[in-house]
Formats: structure tokens, sequence, C-alpha cells
């Protein structure tokens, strides 16, 4: 690992910005990422989520277009990210980083007003962060220009297959220009759908496999509270939030009207509280990410939408009110914390209809996880039954065992004959063939079928 980011031989606008954000040492990713970018390769590269990728493209991409100024022309570089968000986020990044520099930048999501975006666009700036979808849509209608690209970024790709942007995404390579570097960063290199993209996008691409996905993270404490129901989990909660120390929180739920009840509870509650979920419009998502920035509120409560693509500083606790749905899941909402060599904890509430859930994402990730309890709310729940051992057997057990043990008697072979009297009733006979313990009867005269008298 390199001691310094001075190491890259960044530029000296680049250093500065990196000192003025406390940038010290380069993490993993950024290590082995930018000397590779730097030299113009095709990456592929599978980063955990807070892992500092974002510093591990823009930093080459900074590079490059201050030692080699272009004067005139469009666009140089574009970076699509799954939300507006992430969108937001990487453009917050990207300017301080760049505050020493004169590189200029803009934002294209849904959800903005349209003018805007292509007043930005006029103005030609060099990176573009965008959204897959209005950039489609301004680029089908003739109002940005991607001729002149020199960098592509895909940025979470693995979201936004799983969001439904790959037939956005392929038809957005159709409009950059064929010779350029392309980056690719993705949770995971197994994604179903990763291949077609890749096999488009990316040309003897190198791979790097930098903090799988399911390693555990270094920084992060993993903790289970076990609950008995909704009422439960929101005093738990309640408790946690008034006792433990924390810069800021994130509240994970599984639907908005889990959100929303969760967020109108603490706030009863007289707690600092706002929430995110994807009925909010771009304004509103806005207003409540400043109201968490600027510290006038410390918890968000959020639905699986703010999972990825938020990156706010001094998070300090993730609280799993509900569940997750899937190891990955896990792996996206508890990356929020831990960030940047900072320490977290995670914590999840964890209900009796959610324990098996929970066993698979232990053995998923391979997770350490330490399960604790709050006094005066203890669970009733704690843990799943064991099941007995088979004990001493019962006499119908034994007796039950010697028929199933008993050899089955050998089969007698089966006559023409006796097949054929199927039904008919047998009248045991003697060697001579009359009836057994009777005398033979006289015949009738002119009767030769009967006998008797």
């Amino acid at each position: 690992m390199n001691a310094h980011f001075s190491e890259f031989l960044l530029p000296d606008a680049l250093l500065r910005g990196l000192a003025s954000e406390g940038y010290e040492t380069p993490t993993p990713v950024q290590s082995q990422v930018i000397p590779l970018a730097m030299d113009g390769a095709d990456l592929l590269v599978s980063a955990a989520t807070g892992s500092g990728k974002t510093a591990a493209f823009l930093l080459p991409i900074m590079q490059r277009f201050l030692a080699v100024p272009a004067h005139a022309g469009g666009t140089r570089a574009l970076i699509l990210l799954p939300t507006r968000e992430l969108a937001r986020q990487i453009y917050i990044h990207f300017m301080r980083l760049g505050s020493f520099t004169r590189l200029t930048a803009g934002v294209i999501t849904g959800g903005e007003s349209k003018a805007h975006q292509i007043a930005t666009l006029r103005k030609n700036p060099e990176i573009l962060v965008a959204t897959p979808g209005r950039m489609l849509e301004l680029l089908q209608s003739g109002q940005a220009d991607l001729r002149d690209l020199e960098i592509l970024v895909l940025d979470e790709a693995d979201r936004m297959l799983d969001m439904g942007f790959a037939d956005d995404v392929l038809a957005i390579l159709g409009h950059c220009r064929p010779n350029r570097q392309s980056l690719l960063f993705s949770a995971t290199l197994h994604h179903r759908g990763l291949k077609d993209i890749t096999d488009r996008l990316l040309r003897d691409p190198q791979v790097l496999a930098i903090n799988p996905v399911r390693e555990q993270h270094p920084d992060i404490a993993h903790q289970l509270l076990l609950s008995d129901g909704l009422e439960h989990k929101q005093r738990q909660t309640l408790w946690l939030l008034q006792h433990e120390t924390f810069e800021k929180a994130l509240v994970f739920t599984n639907t908005r009207d889990g959100a929303v009840a969760l967020g109108n509870f603490l706030m009863g509650q007289q707690q600092r509280v706002a929430v995110l979920h994807g009925e909010l419009d771009q304004r509103e998502r806005n207003r409540v990410m400043g109201l968490l920035h600027s510290g006038r509120v410390n918890i968000l409560i959020a639905t699986d939408l703010a999972a990825r693509g938020l990156d706010v500083p001094g998070v300090q606790r993730v609280i799993n009110f509900d569940l997750p749905r899937s190891g990955d899941d896990y792996l996206h909402r508890t990356g929020r914390t831990g960030r940047a060599g900072e320490q977290g904890v995670a914590l999840s509430l964890v209900g009796k209809s959610e324990w098996n859930r929970m066993e698979s994402i232990v053995r998923y990730l391979n997770l350490t996880a330490e399960t604790r309890a709050i006094e005066g709310l203890k669970a009733k729940f704690q843990g799943p039954t064991k099941r007995k051992g088979p004990g001493k057997p019962t006499p119908a057990m034994r007796k039950a065992r010697a028929a199933a043990e008993k050899p089955e008697a050998p089969k007698v072979k089966e006559r023409l004959r006796d097949r054929k009297n199927i039904g008919k009733r047998r009248v045991p006979t003697s060697a001579h063939g009359v009836e057994a313990g009777h005398a033979p009867l006289a015949k009738r005269p002119g009767d030769p079928t009967k006998t008797g008298g």
C-alpha cells in the first residue's frame, strides 16, 4: 500500500484538495485503482461499499484533465450512477477535491428541472455526473453530446442492473466515443446481467477484487437485539437513540409506511428525526438530506432507497429496525457506517419470524455478531427452541422398532391353478380327496354329480 497520495505524482492542486479534506493514506482500492487508471487501462473493479472508490476514479480523471487541458469541446468524462442521491454525493466529493482547480462538473438526474440541466450542458462541463434515464433522454433529444468523451465510469453497476437500467446504459454506450477509457465498479462481479455490460463497455480489462463483498468490514461492530414485535422494537429503538453516543444514526425499515410510522413515534418522543423514502419528490429529498448534513436532525429513518448512495459523514450507528431481505442488502445498509477509518456499530432488531433470515445473513457474510440485551426491555423470544434428543425409548417405541427390524416371511410361489381359484370357497381335504373328518358317502342312483343321502 502506498504511504501517501504524493507517491501517485498528483498535481499540487489535487494534493491541496486532499489535504483540506483530511486525506492522508490511500485505502486499498485507491492504492490499486489509481495507478492503473492513470495509465489508461480499462478496469473491472469489485469493491465493497465505503472502500474509498469515489476518490479512486475521481483523482485519475482530474489528474488527466489538469495535465492535458481541453480548451474547446464537450464533455470529457461521464460518471453514471443508479440514484440521484449518489449523484449529488459524487458531485460534492468532486467539488471538495477540486476546490483548488478550475475543473468543472455538472449533475444530470431525473426529478430536477430539465431546462436548468440543458443550461448546464451548454456550459460544456468537463465532467458529467448522471443517472441513466435522464442522461439518455437528453442524448436522444440532441441536448447532450458525448462525441468528445475520454473516460466513462459506471459506479454501483450491479445496483443499476437491479433497478432496470441495463437497456438505458447500453443505449448510452451507443452515443459514446468508441476510443475511450472505461471503468466499472460493482459490489459483486457475479451479477447475472453484468457480463452483457462488460462485454460492450470494456476492452481487455484488468480485473481487481478488493475488499470482497462478503469480507467483514474491520471498522464495523455487528450486534443483535432480540425483539417481540413492533411496539417492543419501537421502545428498544428509542432507548438506543436516547442512551447511545453517536453523531448521526440511520434507522432502516423495509417499507415506506413503516418508516413514516417509526418517524412519527420518535418525533413524538422529542427525537430530532427525518424520514426518507421513495415517494418523496426531489425537492423534499434534498431538504431532508440538508437537515441531516447540517446537523439539524441527527437521526434519519430510511427505506432501502438510502442504503446505497448516501455518504454522510459522522454516521456512527446503523439500526436495522426491520431485518433486510438479503445479505447484500445488509451490506449496503451497514456500509453507511465505519467509513474512512471511523468506527461504527450496526445493530439489528431480530424478531421470532426474522431469526432464520438473520442466521442466513450471518452465514452468507461470515459475520461475527454479538447478541446483547437492554435491561428492562429484554425480549420473551430468546432464540429458537432447542430440539430434544432422542432420550430413552418407551415400550411402544421398542415394540415398533422390533416390528420394523423383524425379517419378512419368505414369499410362497404362486401357482396358476391357485390364481384361478381366487374367490372360491376352499374345503380342506384328506389325502384321499374326501372332506377331513367324514366317511365317504354312497352315490344316489341316477345322480352322478351329487353325494349324500
